[in-house]
């Protein structure tokens, strides 16, 4: 495959939330529980995947050369989502709060999904703007995506890295 057919860093991410919303409809309208298990667990699979690659090669890419803030609210987003995948992993369709579970994590992804698509100021916009080889950082992305994918589908889901959250003040979970 030639390297102009691999997409750029942004359309692998864009791609990614296409998918997840695609899945997110499709929870959704889903009836039984085995249905709704499938597809809960293959959002939180592409979830985990897709934050992964963001916090370990995008996000530290476009340290320095976009809006702190938004670098700062995207970090803590993915750790909020975090928490409510490992909820949703944690529990089952007959659990009393799953589909709300879903359904928030849901809404939590549209607006993250909507701060790094905005047409000037969003994340991807200002990456794009900072001069960043998406090319490179595309390839790099598609190739650890491949890589975790093939992990997490054999070993199932790491314990999340919540490095904004101090788990100590927590306590103890409901």
């Amino acid at each position: 495959m030639a390297k102009s057919d691999k997409p750029d860093a942004i359309a692998l991410l864009k791609a990614d939330h296409r998918k997840v919303e695609e899945l997110f409809a499709e929870f959704e309208g889903a009836k039984g529980d085995g249905k709704k298990r499938k597809l809960a667990e293959q959002i939180c699979l592409e979830l985990t995947v897709h934050t992964k690659i963001e916090e370990d090669i995008f996000y530290p890419a476009c340290k320095g050369k976009i809006e702190e803030d938004l670098l700062g609210e995207a970090y803590v987003e993915h750790d909020s989502a975090k928490v409510l995948i490992a909820e949703i992993e944690a529990g089952g369709p007959d659990d009393e709060f799953y589909d709300a579970k879903v359904k928030v994590l849901s809404e939590m992804i549209e607006h993250h999904v909507e701060e790094e698509e905005k047409r000037s100021e969003g994340m991807f916009a200002q990456a794009r703007a900072a001069g960043l080889d998406m090319d490179a950082l595309g390839e790099a992305m598609a190739s650890r995506k491949t890589e975790l994918m093939a992990e997490y589908k054999a070993t199932g889901l790491p314990t999340p890295e919540t490095p904004t959250l101090d788990n100590t003040s927590l306590g103890p979970m409901a």
